[in-house]
């Protein structure tokens, strides 16, 4: 039996991404695509209603706002996508593909930026280094789940940073955490705006922080501000 796929996308401020995004599932085998956008000012939400989006509204939250997309979605399986990544052709019958191996609980597709240069390809090097070491991918990579298994997990931490991973590593007692074949390509504006070496930095920090129980808010707070941040404040 077909399984049939949700793809939820949170969204704040993403008028310069969400069209791309979206368009970029246009002809896809997906059944239902839901925007959750957190209070955005800019032009999103009219964006993603004019290209068929179902658009909901909720606090600027994104694992709360990935959960309201999970309850209002009616597919059997939720794609989790951000809004400034674009998933490789034949996406969905991957997706399909992955959630049907025994012992599987979720999977990902294969880290890519939407850039040139050896900086560029070093960040997706490291990132599938630490896919392959530890089974845990990055929330961009387009996290897929069966929603009896997100169910299980208990869904998303409403938690400021790093829901993705909490909710990876419950699910990973589940079962396996699978990559499928495709990308998730994603834009590398972040890493343009803020600099490669200082990105991957604060998200290795993040990870490392999370394991030996820096707050949340805390984290938050570092990811966000300048270096030199004193984790303990």
């Amino acid at each position: 039996m077909r399984a049939s796929i949700s793809v939820i996308i949170p969204t704040l401020n993403e008028e310069q991404a969400i069209g791309g995004t979206i368009r970029s599932l246009e002809g896809s085998d997906i059944d239902e695509l839901i925007v959750v956008d957190g209070g955005s000012s800019d032009r999103t939400t009219e964006i993603a209603e004019a290209l068929g989006a179902q658009v909901l509204h909720g606090p600027a939250n994104r694992g709360r706002q990935q959960n309201l997309g999970a309850q209002r979605a009616k597919g059997s399986v939720l794609l989790f996508l951000h809004a400034d990544t674009v998933l490789s052709t034949g996406f969905a019958d991957q997706v399909r593909t992955v959630l049907a191996k025994p012992g599987t609980s979720a999977g990902a597709f294969r880290f890519r930026l939407d850039a040139p240069g050896w900086n560029m390809r070093l960040v997706e090097t490291v990132v599938a280094m630490r896919c392959r070491a530890f089974g845990l991918p990055y929330g961009d990579q387009a996290i897929f789940v069966s929603r009896t298994a997100f169910d299980r997990a208990g869904q998303f931490a409403e938690i400021p940073v790093m829901e993705d991973f909490d909710l990876l590593r419950r699910l990973r007692r589940l079962g396996t955490i699978s990559l499928a074949d495709g990308s998730a390509t994603t834009s590398a504006r972040r890493w343009h705006r803020e600099g490669v070496w200082r990105v991957t930095l604060r998200h290795q920090i993040c990870i490392l922080g999370y394991y030996v129980g820096v707050p949340p808010h805390r984290l938050e707070l570092w990811r966000n501000s300048a270096p030199g941040t004193d984790l303990r404040a």
